[in-house]
């Protein structure tokens, strides 16, 4: 089955490169687009004192992220057709983005860290709600 349009779930971290590349070996010999998504880590508010440390910490988390996924797409080897920083229920989001793109293969990183176990929580989550396909990739570790 070839696929048009990729969606990739990537988290800011070394394992995204490895998901990434297996994307691109899916997407390369049909010519498919590829797009990725990432969580913007979001501060937790502790107290109103903590807001405004906050505020430049959330600036500098969503920074990091923009700048990782331009490294991503830079060694991607291959044309990323649109980045997504979302907040929130990943799986929403991604559900959003499929419908709105015309995503036909959502990519996630099957491994225990907290991001790459949303991501697996949201792929059941969208394997349960709609007809996009998904391939849960293995990252290892424990």
């Amino acid at each position: 089955m070839s696929y048009s349009h990729l969606l990739v779930c990537v988290a800011v971290s070394p394992e995204s490169h490895l998901l990434l590349s297996r994307a691109v070996s899916i997407a390369r010999p049909h010519n498919a687009r590829v797009s990725l998504v990432t969580l913007a880590a979001e501060p937790e508010m502790f107290n109103q004192m903590a807001a405004p440390m906050l505020e430049d910490l959330r600036g500098v988390l969503q920074e990091e992220t923009q700048q990782f996924l331009q490294e991503l797409e830079e060694k991607a080897q291959y044309p990323i057709e649109r980045t997504f920083i979302a907040t929130g229920e990943l799986s929403e989001h991604i559900l959003d983005i499929c419908r709105k793109q015309n995503i036909d293969l959502v990519i996630c990183g099957n491994h225990n860290q907290s991001f790459f176990s949303r991501a697996a929580c949201s792929a059941k989550a969208i394997v349960r709600s709609s007809l996009v396909d998904v391939l849960l990739v293995p990252l290892g570790g424990a």
